[in-house]
């Protein structure tokens, strides 16, 4: 894939972001914005940050976590102790205008002392819960229900997802509140403060799911239900040679095309008429999931993977297989260099392999190509020369007190 992929001018090119963060909802939210263009200014403590090793990491002990949630920012390198980093700091998100963080709005850092060098600031702070507690992606997905609720039939102990799916969803919601006063400010001139908790979050994504109502209205619990889709049908699979695949009925070209597929729908027909109810209605199909399973299942089970996916594919049966990651880079197509989604990234100290650009496609054309993580401090120099207008001499000195690094 060649520079000709992507957009000629990026669609948040011309807005800067500074960004003061750790783990992953925030520096999720900023790398979004770069990925769509923003000049995303990220700064750290002198050595790293408390996220700067987290596993996972190579044999030479760098983190392939914190380069993946920062691709294509900038970085500076600070002593965040230093008074006079601080006003550095201070001046560069008075220059941007608008500051991403989670870090504790507190001192220099609070709306209050930056909005009076910006007085229209744009200032977004994630916290763990709305009155400022803490909260981690896991503390917050125990309480929400899904853990009780994720597992096999009959099971009784709580079961985590490993997707930190609320940090996620929250780094999504950051990048566009930040856009949103933005478009605010363009109209009226005025700034925003803004406080975004990860377990609001988690708690909007519950009730819009419809897992409040259900519990206030019904006054029930969700019970387990294995891999089976609630409220409609899907299940797992094995086919003849070990892979497992999961498919899906929801829509009725989705059911009548696995019905096809797998040459059950005479059996299917005659479970409706047994029952006396149409599979037409996709709550049927849950409510009797068993039965249509035990018609669908011998199928697949007396075929391997290739001749599965073939007709799986032909009749437009919605579906997937079940992979590693290690399968997922190795074998699937979409996570690949042929994809127009990845490139193939070095990053420093770390080696070269595939990266994704922005997932939304302006023309079928990525708004920005993919470009490593910064190394710690790489852009040090140029920022303070670019933004402030120092010196070398200048920024020599601040070298010298250990105020910046490189």
């Amino acid at each position: 894939m060649g520079e000709d992929q992507s957009v000629q001018t990026p669609p948040l090119d011309g807005f800067r972001v500074i960004e003061g963060s750790a783990f992953v909802a925030a520096p999720s939210g900023g790398m979004t914005l770069a990925q769509l263009g923003a000049d995303v200014i990220r700064f750290d403590q002198i050595g790293g940050g408390i996220d700067y090793r987290r596993w996972p990491l190579t044999d030479a002990g760098e983190s392939i976590y914190w380069a993946g949630l920062n691709k294509g920012k900038r970085s500076i390198a600070v002593d965040l102790r230093s008074d006079r980093a601080k006003e550095l700091l201070s001046g560069l998100v008075a220059d941007a205008g608008n500051f991403l963080t989670n870090f504790p709005t507190r001192g220099w850092m609070s709306f209050e002392a930056l909005s009076a060098q910006r007085p229209d600031l744009v200032m977004l702070a994630i916290t763990g819960n709305r009155d400022g507690s803490t909260a981690l992606d896991y503390t917050v997905n125990c309480a929400v229900g899904y853990p009780t609720a994720t597992g096999p039939v009959g099971g009784h102990e709580p079961i985590n997802h490993v997707m930190p799916a609320w940090d996620l969803v929250c780094g999504q919601t950051a990048a566009l509140g930040m856009l949103a006063a933005d478009r605010h400010r363009t109209r009226t001139g005025e700034g925003s403060s803004m406080s975004l908790a990860l377990s609001d979050v988690a708690f909007v994504a519950v009730s819009a799911l419809g897992h409040v109502a259900e519990a206030q209205i019904n006054g029930t619990e969700r019970e387990r239900f294995g891999n089976d889709l609630y409220g409609a049908y899907g299940t797992t699979l094995t086919t003849a040679d070990g892979a497992i695949v999961y498919a899906v009925g929801i829509s009725p070209k989705q059911w009548s095309g696995l019905l096809e597929a797998t040459n059950a729908t005479a059996a299917v027909a005659a479970i409706e008429a047994e029952h006396g109810v149409s599979f037409r209605d996709e709550g049927e199909r849950f409510a009797h999931r068993e039965a249509i399973t035990a018609a669908i299942a011998p199928w697949v089970a007396a075929h391997g993977i290739d001749e599965v996916a073939a007709r799986f594919d032909d009749l437009g049966v919605c579906w997937g297989r079940y992979q590693t990651f290690k399968k997922l880079v190795d074998d699937d197509p979409r996570v690949s260099i042929e994809s127009e989604l990845f490139r193939n990234v070095d990053q420093p100290n770390i080696g070269t392999y595939l990266t994704p650009g922005s997932p939304v496609a302006f023309d079928g054309k990525l708004p920005v190509e993919p470009t490593p993580a910064p190394r710690l401090g790489e852009h040090t120099e140029a920022i303070l020369a670019d933004v402030f207008g120092l010196s070398p001499a200048e920024i020599g000195s601040l070298h010298d007190d250990g105020v910046v690094a490189s």
